[in-house]
């Protein structure tokens, strides 16, 4: 049951996918951006305004474009997110370079060989395929912490809702790729208990897959899988509200939740993906 994307759920049409998806969701950031302002304030990120949101992607967006482009074998010291949102170029010029690291990582992701190798943190069937698929949801997430501070700045989002293709894949990495990662190394110091997500609208029929995933955790021991099963806490909704919930942009009243919500609550907050 440990957690993990297996090479044969992949397919060359998938990488291609995400480099779209990436495409896309870069551009929506970059027009959120621009509506909320760049002293708007990010409800998801506290202390944030839009502009560390476009320096924080935007540096990402570069530092994986080295990998492949480098085809670095070993991870390469990074600056700290501290560094990265007091450096950066200043206001006039930080939306183009925004949307220059986004056009440089979708062109370094669209012309890599299928062989390239480089260094990645989580399992995937090649290197290409795992940036493609990890910067598609990194954007993708920032992409509505873009929209938020829009709508806070009393501007109309332009974000197109997520598919439940998408959504489902969303969902599929963080369980079985982050949460399956901690489950290899042993190094969950979470709450015991099971917790079941249940995708109503599935992953959609362009991309059949996993619509159901379980967790379940003990004393030190952490194992997930794409399954249906009894659970403490059964979360169930769109793959959309699942996505955003589980990434912690949205709260649990889009879903419908049976048993322990604690344990929901403690889940989220002890799978939260950070920089550092």
């Amino acid at each position: 049951m440990l957690g993990g994307m297996d090479a044969a759920e992949y397919s060359l049409p998938d990488t291609a996918y995400h480099i779209a998806c990436l495409r896309g969701e870069g551009e929506l950031l970059s027009g959120a951006a621009e509506r909320a302002g760049l002293d708007a304030p990010v409800p998801a990120c506290p202390g944030w305004r839009v502009r560390d949101l476009l320096k924080h992607v935007g540096y990402v967006h570069r530092w994986a474009a080295g990998y492949v482009r480098e085809q670095h074998a070993r991870w390469v010291d990074r600056s700290s997110e501290a560094e990265i949102l007091a450096g950066g170029p200043g206001d006039d010029e930080l939306p183009t370079w925004f949307r220059e690291g986004h056009a440089s990582l979708v062109r370094v992701l669209e012309t890599a060989a299928p062989d390239t190798t480089c260094w990645t943190f989580l399992e995937a069937p090649s290197p290409v395929a795992f940036w493609a698929r990890r910067q598609a949801h990194e954007t993708a997430i920032h992409r509505v912490d873009a929209d938020q501070a829009a709508a806070g700045a009393g501007k109309a989002a332009d974000g197109a809702p997520f598919t439940p293709r998408f959504a489902a894949d969303g969902i599929d990495e963080l369980i079985m790729g982050f949460v399956g990662r901690n489950a290899r190394r042993g190094t969950w110091d979470g709450p015991a208990g099971s917790l079941a997500i249940h995708a109503t609208d599935g992953a959609g029929a362009a991309a059949p897959s996993a619509a159901d995933w379980r967790v379940v955790t003990g004393k030190g021991d952490l194992a997930v899988a794409r399954e249906t099963g009894p659970a403490d806490c059964d979360v169930k909704g769109s793959a959309a509200d699942l996505y955003l919930l589980l990434w912690n942009r949205r709260g649990a009243d889009e879903v419908s939740i049976r048993g322990d919500n604690g344990l929901l609550a403690e889940f989220r907050r002890r799978i939260a993906v950070t920089w550092g």
